[in-house]
């Protein structure tokens, strides 16, 4: 499933055509994806301008003029592209061609500044969402959503608060929304190989039995964090299966992968010598070094 990476550079990909402009049509051909469309889906949509797109966590959100906000997730195959005329954005140096089955093109924006944005999605795990802005605090989709991790606030201090008392591994406290918003399998096992840190580590050694302060873990994670989302969103997110940015073209940060989908190579620590090992954990594949992450 795309992660924050991903879901970031697809916002970045379609505001040039959303952002400021109108929807002049909007089309769903078919009742339902994930869950089914509200039955004022289409009417709340058109004639709207889209003041701003944004995201939050790993959702897209188009904020309306009407003082709706159109929530977006791409589920496990979803992806967008902008249709300039009758042509697509052109392809870059990693594109990859999209499925040729326009059977599975289940939402089309028709806009004012002369784009279509199409949404397609084979699995349909995807779904969208009509909500009132004033009513987003109480949006069950968004209500537990931890804090953004590269928002202003986010800091060791406040993961470290929200890890105290923990019971749960380490990877196990990153992968929960609640704790931290966003991020996916992949970014946690490089975010913990970054910080030199066990994935089996108890969670709340981030912070000090007493008093709840960030220990020195703490401040690491949170620095990898920073580092490899910030790394992954200028390199286009990762195309391990199904992402593709909005130009049909593919990220690239797998290429960039320390330990994720490594097994059996020597590590990339300088001067460690290790293997990267993969065991499962909580049903997902878990990447890392034992010899240099404790």
């Amino acid at each position: 499933m795309p992660e924050l990476p991903e879901v970031e550079t697809v916002r970045r990909g379609l505001q040039p055509a959303m952002e400021g402009s109108k929807i002049l049509k909007a089309e769903a051909r078919r009742k339902d994806l994930r869950f089914p469309f509200q039955k004022d889906f289409i009417a709340r949509l058109e004639g709207q301008v889209v003041t701003g797109l944004g995201r939050r966590a790993k959702y897209l959100m188009a904020d309306l003029a009407s003082g709706d906000v159109l929530l977006m997730h791409l589920g496990m195959s979803g992806s967008f592209r902008v249709l300039q005329g009758e042509a697509g954005n052109t392809p870059g140096q990693f594109h990859h061609p999209r499925s040729e089955d326009r059977a599975h093109d289940h939402v089309v924006f028709h806009m004012s500044s002369g784009a279509a944005v199409v949404f397609n999605d084979p699995r349909r795990f995807g779904y969208m969402k009509i909500i009132a802005r004033n009513a987003l605090e109480d949006e069950p989709l968004l209500s537990g959503l931890g804090p953004e991790p590269l928002g202003n606030e986010f800091d060791a201090a406040m993961l470290a608060s929200a890890c105290a008392n923990k019971k749960t591994s380490l990877k196990a406290a990153l992968l929960d929304q609640r704790v931290v918003a966003g991020l996916g399998n992949i970014y946690v096992c490089e975010v913990l190989f970054r910080a030199h840190l066990s994935p089996r580590r108890l969670a709340a050694t981030l912070a000090t039995k007493k008093t709840a302060e960030p220990t020195d873990h703490a401040k690491r994670v949170v620095t990898s964090i920073h580092a490899v989302l910030n790394q992954a969103i200028k390199a286009g997110g990762s195309s391990i299966s199904d992402h593709r940015l909005t130009s049909g073209e593919l990220g690239y940060f797998q290429h960039s992968f320390r330990v994720y989908d490594r097994e059996g190579e020597t590590c990339h620590t300088a001067g460690c010598g290790g293997i990267v090992r993969r065991f499962v954990q909580n049903g997902r594949s878990t990447f890392w070094c034992p010899k240099c992450q404790k």
